[in-house]
């Protein structure tokens, strides 16, 4: 999943002065050092934009511009990921509140649980329908924990499924996946049933089966008031009414706080392993969360993600502007994902793997190609970061991390101080 920015200036501690960083941990990287003759390590360390940290037994063994403040890309999303257990932890399940107006409207306060898929809408549909309730006026969805505008840095216009709206109320990730053929338009998941709003926006895409997203806040939370409606018809309920969108009226009552089937866990798992921008961000909001009722401003988030690294790291040089890794403005060292990877070391099996011996996450922007976690070295995982700021083969750095799991000895790899 993929970029584009403009943002608001992130925290003051976030700040860095980029230019004078990046001059001063190129003269402190030393010299590029000699490798393995033709090894993919040797490629990388011999381009002028790409650093390397390898670590073995808590002590780094090949460290090549490791100082160097890099756009790490989606691997950022290691460091979204261990912020959220540290926060909830693993076992945590977000909950949503449903609430019942004076009408008979059934309402929906969105608490910033980003895995609401068709299938939880199914379970949620039921617990209403458990609850006694036979019929509504209608969905109403309130959107309103995260700001109005949100302007998530990096994220674009585009149509693509990465690019979908941030929202603290979603029903798919705020994604549409559309059959259209002979101008006829059929949802392409089963479990997934077709809406007003799919139906429309079907009507302008070409033939084919594509997914694509929302792009409106106000029209993801009204999609989200129609699958609920198809959901709750489905197991029962009469909805008579059109869906809502707007704040919980006052005076409505409680009916229930439904907790995700999914845990916490159950969710940075695909998150890591498919880059899920929509989660990773919406992490990152909820992070900010303190359970005021919002709304969460994307500044909110960054200024908690910076107090949060201050009291975990006490880094100094960095800039963290979304979670996702989205934005041309993050600023990691490969030093600096690698401390997040030694912390990160108890839940390393939520990251994907590359055969037996590597558990990491990729990144890629254009001009950027990350690679982040672990190499599997005589029955130990050692951890390790590249980060490569320049266009290169896309297989270089899995090449690199297959160089790291099967060389006899990583200093064979490299020589020279920097080793």
């Amino acid at each position: 999943m993929s970029p584009k920015p403009q943002c608001p200036r992130p925290p003051r501690r976030a700040l860095i002065p980029l230019v004078g960083v990046l001059t001063a941990a190129l003269a402190l990287a030393g010299p590029v050092p000699a490798a393995a003759e033709g090894s993919a390590v040797a490629r990388a360390l011999a381009l002028p934009s790409a650093s390397l940290l390898v670590e073995e037994g808590g002590k780094p063994v090949i460290a090549h511009q490791a100082d160097r403040p890099m756009m790490p890309a989606s691997t950022m999303k290691v460091l979204t990921a261990l912020a959220a257990i540290k926060r909830w932890g693993l076992d945590h399940r977000f909950e949503t509140k449903l609430l019942r107006d004076g009408e008979g409207r059934l309402w929906v306060q969105g608490a910033g649980d980003p895995y609401l898929v068709s299938e939880e809408l199914d379970l949620m549909a039921r617990a209403v329908r458990a609850a006694g309730v036979t019929s509504l006026a209608g969905v109403g969805a309130d959107d309103s924990l995260f700001a109005p505008t949100l302007d998530i840095p990096g994220r674009s216009a585009s149509n693509n499924p990465y690019d979908a709206p941030v929202t603290a109320l979603a029903a798919n990730f705020n994604t549409l996946n559309l059959k259209v053929k002979g101008g006829a338009v059929a949802s392409a998941e089963p479990q997934t049933p077709l809406t007003a709003t799919a139906q429309r926006l079907g009507q302008s895409m070409g033939g084919g089966t594509q997914r694509v997203n929302l792009k409106d806040k106000g029209l993801g939370a009204r999609y989200f008031a129609e699958v609920l409606s198809a959901k709750l018809a489905a197991n029962g309920v009469q909805v008579t009414g059109e869906p809502r969108v707007g704040r919980v009226p006052a005076g409505a009552k409680p009916l229930l706080t439904y907790k995700n089937s999914r845990d916490l866990r159950a969710m940075l798992a695909p998150m890591l392993e498919y880059s899920n921008n929509f989660v990773a961000n919406g992490l990152f909001l909820k992070l900010a969360d303190r359970g005021d009722g919002g709304p969460i401003t994307i500044a909110a988030a960054q200024q908690s993600m910076a107090r949060w690294i201050d009291k975990e790291f006490r880094w100094r040089d960095y800039r963290v502007e979304d979670g996702a890794g989205l934005s041309r403005g993050n600023r990691l060292s490969a030093r600096q994902l690698v401390e997040v990877l030694d912390a990160f070391a108890p839940y390393r099996s939520l990251l994907p793997r590359q055969g037996d011996q590597v558990m990491a996450k990729t990144g890629t922007l254009t001009g950027v190609s990350s690679y982040a976690g672990y190499v599997s070295r005589d029955g130990r995982w050692t951890p390790f970061a590249l980060l490569i700021n320049q266009a290169v083969d896309a297989g270089l750095r899995k090449q690199v991390a297959a160089d790291l799991a099967r060389a006899p000895s990583l200093r064979a790899l490299c020589s020279g101080a920097s080793c």
